[in-house]
């Protein structure tokens, strides 16, 4: 599996974190999301991609599961979708290590 499957596959968890689900289903996808974004950010580092270092900084510290951002389901679920996109688009745009 490449990190761009990895993308696709968070991309599709927080699709369906828009759906009604056991707490424990969130924070699993606090913590996939987290570790994702922050590898994310370290790869766009690595290949001098400075807007996606900030995107995916932010939203690993808008996730992390050690200090929570707590908001109601409506907002979480914009943020979802915005994320989703993200991941898909990036899954696109940057290029995986061969």
């Amino acid at each position: 599996m490449n990190f761009k499957q990895v993308r696709l596959i968070v991309a599709a968890m927080l699709l369906f974190g828009i759906l009604d689900f056991p707490y424990a289903y969130y924070t699993l996808l606090r913590v996939v999301v987290t570790v994702v974004s922050a590898f994310a950010a370290f790869n766009a580092f690595d290949k001098g991609h400075q807007p996606w270092i900030i995107i995916f900084g932010a939203v690993a510290i808008l996730f992390n599961p050690i200090i929570p951002i707590y908001l109601d389901k409506d907002t979480w679920v914009v943020i979802d979708l915005i994320v989703a996109g993200l991941f898909g688009v990036s899954a696109f745009v940057l290029e995986d290590e061969k």
